[in-house]
């Protein structure tokens, strides 16, 4: 197996029970905090933490879309992990903190291609999906 993992973190200046409620958020803040690489964002049920399945089409690069079905559940408190039905793309939100500070991650993880393309899928797309997801942190802070 070819698992290819990209990760991003961001201190944020807000309470750690603020920034969950914002990232569990898939009908409001979430869906304002995305940047110019996602179209067709769609709650298709729920619409707070788990339970949610939202759609969106990623697009990682110019010639790299992927449209993706996620299904939310909260394994743990201040952990969302969302489960593309389409694929074995898995992203988790971690936030943790206090009544000021939280600290907020992306992790997200996927089965990657074997041989010479797996090769440049895991030298290459963590450092793109780790920009897409900076922004998306950077927007989140500053709706926050």
């Amino acid at each position: 197996m070819n698992q290819v993992q990209a990760l991003a973190e961001r201190t944020i200046a807000a309470p750690v029970d603020r920034v969950r409620a914002a990232v569990a958020d898939y009908r409001g803040t979430r869906s304002r905090i995305l940047t110019g690489h996602f179209s067709d964002y769609e709650v298709q049920s729920g619409g707070t933490g788990a339970g949610t399945v939202v759609r969106w089409r990623l697009q990682a690069t110019k010639k790299r879309v992927r449209d993706c079905l996620f299904e939310v559940s909260e394994p743990t408190p201040g952990a969302l992990v969302e489960a593309d039905r389409n694929s074995t793309l898995v992203t988790t939100w971690t936030v943790e903190g206090n009544d000021t500070t939280s600290t907020v991650r992306i992790a997200t993880t996927w089965e990657g291609a074997n041989g010479v393309k797996g090769f440049f899928e895991r030298t290459f797309a963590p450092a793109g999906l780790k920009r897409i997801h900076d922004e998306l942190l950077a927007n989140l802070a500053a709706a926050l």
